[in-house]
Formats: C-alpha cells, structure tokens, sequence
C-alpha cells in the first residue's frame, strides 16, 4: 500500500490578472524525503513555494498537508502544523546574536504576553533557560558556535542559510521549503549546509523540498527532482534520468538554442570523421 504522500499539490493555479504564474500543478512531496524542485526562470517555482507555505492563496486547486485541507491557511497556521519555509535572501535580525536569532523562534512565549510579563517571571525564566540550551545545541549541530553571540547581520551569507535553518530546528519542523539554499554560498559552506538537510533528514526525520539551480547540488540530495515549467509540472525523476531528459534540456534551453547545440555537435562530429578519414586514406597511399 502507497504511503500517504506529506504534501499533496491538487491542480493548483495562481493567477495575477492574465498572468498565469502557476497553471494546474500537481505533484506529491513523499514523508521522509528531500525532494528538489528545478525549472528555468518564471516556470512558477517560488510562487508555489509561496502557496505552500501560506503568503498567497491559491486561485485554483487545493494543497494538503498529511491529508489534512491546507489551502489558504496563514503562515502561522501552518507554522503551528510544523511546516516552515527559508528564503533565498536571508532574513535574519541584524542586530541581535546568533544565539537571541533562535531563541526569539518558538512560539507562544510565555513573557510575549502582559499577564506572563508581569507575574510570569519563573515561568519565564525557566522557559529562556530551556531556549538557550535549545539554541546551544543548534548552533553545535550547524558548527555555528564559533560566532554564536556574534550579530546575525555580521554574518557571511552561507551563515545566514545555516541560521535560516537552525530556525527550523528550534520547533522541530515536519516539511521545511528551502529556497535556493545555496544562492551565494561558497562550496565549503554549500557543503556544511548539505551536510545538515542530510543529517536532519536521515537522523531526525524532516522532510524537505527545494528550489535550487545547482544541479550538483541537487544530485547529491534529492530524489526525486521534480521539475516545473509554464507554471505546470513537466515530468520528474532521480537527477541523473532530469539531466538526460530531452523536455527538461528543451526547457533550459529552449528549441532554439537545442537546435543550435545539436547541429554543431553534428557539424563537430562530421568534421572529426572527415579529418579522421582522410588520415586514413593518406595511410594507405
């Protein structure tokens, strides 16, 4: 019997005026894995990223998280059902440390409100005290701890995308959308970063989809990769059958620039085997 998928995407739309960003996607997001989400430029990947996630509701189709109806439900919301989304620019506060950064995550602190704040003070105390051992042990496990009581906005940028995910970590997350995870990233971070959706997949469950261009990257992380273009799902598959994939080369490329390709391969090839006959025939004069 088929495991019910974490994410289901039901012919979902979303249209901006005669713009049709995202046109009746569907597609499944498998408990458990790392599934990556590729496509040229305005095939529709952020904004249904955007729909998952909450910031906009859909104009057509519906979205279920473990077969619960999500759709049009507010960030917050699904914040609460353990679904949670990075971004490709980071946004962190700027002023307050690594440390203050992951502490301020988890919601419904009990100081937030004017009654906590005022006779909570135990309570408070001892709900900061479990933060920050929370927050140390994040930093530990993202090898952050070097630069834990720095400002989050001294940070190098692959910094910030480990933060971005420790965030994550604070609440436990079920399904984090990482988008473009490794824009900006020097290739030692990109593989701390890596090291970290691998390990928080295989040894605390998190399931995981992701928008990312590197197709290096993506190979090593994910299957399956599903790709997008027009707005629609256009086929999916490990990364090694999307590379070789003719639509998806087409997509990329366009028919155009294929075309182009194509015959200076053969233009190319014959011109290797004129000059590797004629140094035949030379041969057996």
């Amino acid at each position: 019997m088929k495991a019910q998928p974490m994410i289901s995407i039901d012919n979902v739309s979303m249209h901006f005026g005669g713009i049709r960003a995202v046109d009746g996607a569907s597609l499944e997001i498998a408990k458990g894995s790392i599934t990556g989400l590729v496509g040229p430029n305005g095939a529709g990947k952020t904004t249904l990223f955007n729909m998952i996630a909450g910031a906009y509701k859909p104009t057509a189709g519906r979205i279920l998280l473990n077969g619960e109806d999500i759709t049009g439900l507010k960030p917050h919301q699904l914040f609460e059902k353990g679904l949670l989304r990075t971004f490709q620019i980071a946004h962190e506060f700027s002023s307050l440390s690594v440390l203050n950064n992951l502490m301020m995550v988890p919601d419904q602190q009990y100081g937030e409100s004017l009654f906590g704040a005022l006779f909570g003070t135990t309570r408070i105390r001892d709900e900061e005290a479990a933060n920050l051992k929370k927050a140390e042990e994040v930093v530990d496990f993202l090898g952050l701890k070097h630069v834990k009581h720095e400002a989050a906005g001294n940070l190098s940028g692959g910094q910030k995308k480990l933060l971005e995910l420790g965030r994550t970590m604070m609440v436990d997350a079920k399904l984090v959308l990482l988008d473009e995870v490794g824009a900006g990233v020097n290739r030692t971070l990109l593989k701390s970063i890596g090291d970290a959706i691998q390990r928080l997949n295989t040894e605390r469950g998190y399931t995981f989809c992701m928008i990312e261009h590197d197709m290096d990257f993506i190979s090593r992380l994910c299957d399956p990769v599903i790709v997008m273009a027009k707005g629609a799902v256009l086929t999916q598959g490990s990364a090694d059958e999307i590379k070789s994939n003719q639509d998806v080369i087409e997509a990329y490329l366009g028919t155009g620039l294929k075309n182009r390709l194509t015959n200076n391969d053969t233009k190319q090839q014959t011109q290797t085997d004129t000059a590797t006959n004629t140094k035949a025939a030379r041969g057996r004069k």
